[in-house]
């Protein structure tokens, strides 16, 4: 997936107008793709929509964005960080077996071949979401977004080593617990 650079300055704030063409521009590229980032973390498409529909309420609500660099790592950010606000909330209010999986449906060749991909694929989001949020975090920016160990790093704030040797890790669990050879 091609990243998209928006015209912001290196560093200090951006005109409000400015902002606000920025934000506009990256709802209306990135929205599916972050509100999907958002499914994959919580499990759940309301509150998904609902964390994406924050981060971008708090970004048009600001006079200034002083993001610098690359907004779209600054948002992915904000996102994976509502996740973990909304994963607690959950938490703490005892309400973790709600958290469903409602992704949109793969179209596939014949009924049986659609029946067959869905339960492949509840099982493998099962499995993704019985991860720690961490690994889980991990798997999701590098295969769902393809984003890369040093793009993960930075959205996440850990080291590029980290991002590998978690993903390795997810990638072992994931094996185990779907019965296949790691």
């Amino acid at each position: 997936m091609k990243d998209m650079s928006y015209p912001l300055p290196a560093a200090g704030p951006v005109p409000a107008a400015s902002s606000r063409h920025a934000v506009t521009l990256l709802f209306r590229e990135r929205h599916a793709e972050l509100v999907r980032l958002a499914v994959l973390l919580l499990g759940s498409r309301p509150a998904a929509e609902d964390v994406v529909q924050d981060v971008f309420t708090r970004l048009c609500t600001r006079d200034y964005l002083a993001v610098g660099g690359n907004p779209l790592a600054y948002v992915r950010t904000a996102v994976v960080n509502g996740c973990r606000s909304a994963l607690r909330r959950t938490s703490a209010a005892g309400r973790a077996g709600e958290r469903q999986n409602l992704l949109a449906p793969v179209a596939a060749g014949s009924a049986e071949d659609e029946v067959l991909l869905a339960e492949d694929r509840r099982q493998v989001i099962a499995a993704l979401q019985a991860l720690p949020a961490r690994r889980r975090e991990v798997l999701v920016l590098r295969y769902w977004l393809g984003l890369t160990d040093t793009e993960i790093a930075e959205v996440l704030g850990i080291s590029r080593a980290t991002v590998s040797s978690t993903a390795a890790r997810a990638l072992a669990v994931l094996a185990r617990h779907l019965g296949e050879d790691a």
